[in-house]
């Protein structure tokens, strides 16, 4: 690529007005850009993938000895056009996209989140949550319901997605509620390092979905269910239980125990 990435990015430069507007536009350092024309420095993976993405071209091509490259790229009218300028909060969710570990995908499947209720403090809420992978992407869908007071078998629903990114050893999910886009939470794991997954502990930040909003933190424990599970089943569990409900059982009543709250505000000991 050294040989012939410099003629072959002057000449997808001389399709714009000038250098420092290439440089403008892709947010990279005019001295850093001018050393990748004369052949002194080879961009970075990162950089590489955005200037690429910035002229429409694939990454092995850019590479190609530069009459091949002429070729190529006289049929590509998308090069007259200048690209569109990619978003600052574009550039984060990229960033963090190519900063996360594929080790995320022996996460994906599903998984009973249990974390002390937010808005009904002294519960703890079962959630149904699901992990996979799209269009190269971890992302997830959370579901809760909440009883309605006084009505046998009425449930408030909640729906929740989001992206998931693996970091550094942890798991970060981000996400908002889909129904109502009013709130948005985050959660953080630590992966388990064993040969089976059964239980991640982790932190849950959020607001209560009631009319004070306060703010919360919580633990929180995910519980591995599988790769595949019936849903209707699985979703029969999903709702809000007392701390000494049977179905929390001593492991789970240990892991979530460590939080306690505060003026309204779950805090960790």
């Amino acid at each position: 690529m050294r040989d012939f990435l410099p003629a072959n990015l002057r000449l997808l430069c001389s399709h714009y007005r000038s250098v420092a507007e290439v440089c403008r536009k892709l947010r990279i350092n005019r001295g850093q850009f001018n050393k990748y024309l004369c052949g002194s420095n080879i961009p970075t993976a990162f950089n590489l993938k955005r200037i690429c993405d910035f002229f429409g071209v694939e990454e092995f091509e850019i590479g190609l000895p530069t009459d091949q490259f002429v070729s190529l790229i006289g049929g590509k009218t998308r090069l007259v056009t200048p690209s569109r300028e990619v978003s600052a909060p574009e550039r984060i969710i990229q960033h963090l996209r190519q900063q996360s570990s594929s080790h995320l995908k022996a996460y994906t499947g599903y998984y009973y989140e249990y974390y002390h209720a937010m808005t009904e403090p002294g519960s703890i809420i079962c959630a149904l949550v699901h992990v996979y992978e799209e269009d190269q992407q971890f992302v997830y869908e959370r579901n809760e319901r909440l009883q309605i007071a006084g009505v046998e078998e009425e449930y408030e629903q909640y729906r929740y997605v989001g992206v998931a990114y693996y970091l550094q050893d942890r798991m970060f999910l981000i996400d908002y509620e889909s129904l109502t886009s009013n709130e948005i939470s985050q959660t953080i794991l630590i992966p388990s390092f064993k040969s089976c997954i059964t239980r991640l502990n982790g932190l849950k930040m959020g607001v209560s979905a009631a009319d004070h909003r306060t703010p919360a933190c919580s633990r929180v424990v995910w519980e591995y269910l599988g790769q595949e599970v019936n849903r209707i089943d699985a979703f029969r569990k999903v709702r809000l239980y007392s701390k000494d409900d049977p179905v929390i059982d001593d492991d789970l009543r240990g892991r979530l125990a460590q939080t306690r709250v505060v003026d309204g505000l779950f805090v960790i000991s």
